[in-house]
C-alpha cells in the first residue's frame, strides 16, 4: 500500500521538477544580460598572452614496454626515450591535470543549480482545554525546492581565478617540454658515452695486440740472444697492465649500456644495438644567435614569465574582496502533507512559493585583512619578478660557457688529430729502429703507450665536442634528435 503511494509522490515530484526547470533556465539567461561578460574577458586575456613556440605533447597512451633486439641510432633512441620513459609519465600527468583544472575555473561563469527534498514529522502535546490551534499533519510535512544562482559580479574573483588556472596550465605544458629538452640531453649524453666507451675498448684491444706482438718479438729476440731477458719483463708488464685496462673499458661500455637501456625503456639487461661513430659535425650559430635563441625559446624563461603573471592574479583574487558580491538567484518551494504534496484530508495544504531577485554582501571592514593580504601578495608579484631577471642572467652565462665549450672541444679535436698523426709515426719509426737493432724496446713501449694515449684524446674530445653540441641545443630551447648528422637536425616546431 505504502510502496504505490511512493511511487505515485516521486512521479509527480520528476514532473514538478521538469515543469519548473524551464522557468529558473528563463530566469538565469535574463540574468545573463545583466553581467559582464568574464568568461570574453578571459578569451581576449589569453589571446594577448605570448604563445610558447612548441606544440604538441607526448602521448601516455604510448608507454608500452618496448620491443628489446633493435638495431637504433641517436634519432631513434631519442625519439624511444620521449615516447617510453616512465621518468616523463608525471610531468605529462601534471599538464593534463593543470589543464582540466582551466576548464574546471571557466565552469564557475555558469549557473548553479540545486535541488532538495526534505520531510519532517512534528509532534507536540496540547492542552485538552485549548481549542484554538490547528493539528499536526499525520503523515508530517513533505517539501522540494529548486535553486538557480548565477554570480553577477564577485570582485574579478572568477576571471582572475580562471586567468590564473590558463597561465599554470600554459606553465605546465612549457614545463613539459623542458623535461623533453632535458631528456633529450640525458640520452644523446649517455648515448655518445656508450660510443665513446666502445671507441676506447677497441682502441684498448689494439694496444693490447701491439703489445703481445712486442712480447712474441722481445721473446724471440732473447731466445736467439739478441735482446736481454729486462725486455721480455718489461713487455709482460706492459700487457698485463693493458689486459686490465682492456676490462675496465669493457665495463665502462656495458654500464653506459645499461645506462643508455634504462633511459630508453628498456631493461637493463636488454640487448640492442646502438649505431653511430664519434665524428665532428658543423655548428652554424654566432654567439648572438645562439642568445636570441635562448631567449626566445627556452622554456624555463616561459614558465618564469607565467609565474609573474600568475603571482599578479593572485593579487587580483585577494583584491576581490575589496569589492561587493552580487549574485542573481530563482528559488521555487512547493510543501505539502504528503509525500506528492498534494492537498489530503482535514488538515490537508499545498503551498507553492517562487522567488527570483538579486543579493549583494560588502564586507566594509575587516581590521586590514585585505590590505596587508593584497601587500604581501604584491611583494610575491616583486619577487617573482627579480626571479625572472636572475634567471635571464643565468641564461646569458649559460649560453656563454656551452658555446666556449663548443669552440674549445672543437679545437682539441684539431689537436688530438695531429697528435694521433704524429704518434702512429713514432710507433711505426720505434717498431723499425728496433727490428734493425738500432732502438730498444722501451722506445716501442713508450710509443705504443703514447699512440693508446693519444687514440683516447682523440676520442674524448670528439665525444666532449658532440656532448658541448646537444647541451647549447637545449640551453637554445632547440630540439636536435640527431647530433651525427652533419649540419645538425632539424629543429622540430
Amino acid at each position: 500500500m505504502l510502496r504505490p503511494m511512493l511511487m505515485k509522490s516521486l512521479s509527480s515530484f520528476r514532473g514538478r521538477c521538469v515543469r519548473h526547470l524551464g522557468t529558473a533556465v528563463l530566469c538565469v539567461v535574463l540574468l545573463g544580460f545583466a553581467q559582464p561578460s568574464f568568461a570574453a574577458s578571459a578569451g581576449r586575456q589569453d589571446a594577448v598572452a605570448r604563445q610558447p613556440v612548441y606544440t604538441g605533447q607526448r602521448s601516455v597512451e604510448t608507454a608500452d614496454r618496448p620491443v628489446a633486439g633493435q638495431r637504433i641510432g641517436m634519432s631513434d633512441a631519442v625519439e624511444h626515450a620521449l615516447r617510453f620513459n616512465p621518468g616523463l609519465g608525471a610531468q605529462e600527468a601534471e599538464s593534463r591535470s593543470s589543464e582540466e583544472g582551466r576548464k574546471s575555473a571557466r565552469g564557475a561563469f555558469g549557473p548553479r543549480l540545486g535541488v532538495s527534498y526534505s520531510a519532517t514529522k512534528t509532534e507536540s502535546k496540547r492542552d485538552p482545554s485549548a481549542t484554538m490551534g490547528t493539528k499536526n499533519p499525520k503523515m508530517g510535512v513533505y517539501s522540494w525546492g529548486i535553486e538557480v544562482t548565477q554570480p553577477i559580479f564577485q570582485g574579478f574573483r572568477l576571471l582572475s581565478t580562471y586567468q590564473k588556472a590558463a597561465l599554470q596550465a600554459d606553465s605546465d605544458k612549457a614545463s613539459l617540454r623542458k623535461a623533453e629538452l632535458d631528456m633529450t640531453e640525458q640520452v644523446q649524453t649517455a648515448f655518445l658515452e656508450y660510443l665513446k666507451a666502445g671507441e676506447n675498448t677497441r682502441s684498448m684491444r689494439d694496444s693490447l695486440t701491439r703489445l703481445r706482438e712486442q712480447l712474441r718479438i722481445a721473446q724471440a729476440y732473447f731466445e736467439v740472444g739478441l735482446s736481454p731477458r729486462l725486455d721480455v719483463l718489461q713487455a709482460e708488464v706492459d700487457v698485463s697492465e693493458a689486459e686490465s685496462l682492456l676490462i675496465e673499458a669493457e665495463n665502462t661500455q656495458a654500464t653506459a649500456l645499461a645506462r643508455l637501456n634504462t633511459l630508453l625503456g628498456f631493461d637493463a639487461t636488454a640487448v640492442n644495438t646502438y649505431t653511430g661513430t664519434l665524428k665532428e659535425v658543423g655548428f652554424r650559430y654566432t654567439l648572438e644567435q645562439c642568445l636570441e635563441l635562448a631567449y626566445r625559446q627556452r622554456p624555463d624563461l616561459y614558465v618564469a614569465q607565467k609565474a609573474v603573471e600568475i603571482a599578479r592574479k593572485s593579487q587580483k583574487e585577494v583584491q576581490s574582496d575589496y569589492y561587493p558580491q552580487i549574485e542573481g538567484y530563482y528559488s521555487m518551494t512547493q510543501s505539502g502533507n504528503t509525500p506528492g504534496m498534494q492537498r489530503s484530508g482535514e488538515n490537508g495544504s499545498h503551498v507553492t512559493n517562487w522567488e527570483v531577485g538579486a543579493q549583494a554582501t560588502w564586507n566594509v571592514f575587516e581590521w586590514g585583512t585585505t590590505y596587508y593580504a593584497d601587500k604581501q601578495a604584491g611583494w610575491q608579484v616583486t619577487k617573482m619578478r627579480y626571479e625572472q631577471e636572475n634567471l635571464k642572467l643565468e641564461v646569458g652565462y649559460d649560453i656563454k660557457s656551452k658555446y666556449l665549450a663548443v669552440q674549445e672541444a672543437r679545437k682539441r679535436i684539431a689537436v688530438a688529430q695531429n697528435s694521433v698523426a704524429q704518434a702512429t709515426e713514432a710507433y711505426n719509426v720505434a717498431l723499425a729502429r728496433y727490428h734493425e737493432h738500432v732502438g730498444t724496446n722501451f722506445d716501442v713501449l713508450d710509443a705504443s703507450a703514447n699512440l693508446t694515449s693519444a687514440q683516447s684524446s682523440l676520442t674524448g674530445a670528439k665525444a666532449d665536442y658532440l656532448t658541448a653540441l646537444s647541451q647549447i641545443y637545449v640551453a637554445m630551447g632547440e630540439y636536435h634528435p640527431d647530433l651525427l648528422r652533419e649540419g645538425g637536425a632539424a629543429r622540430r616546431k
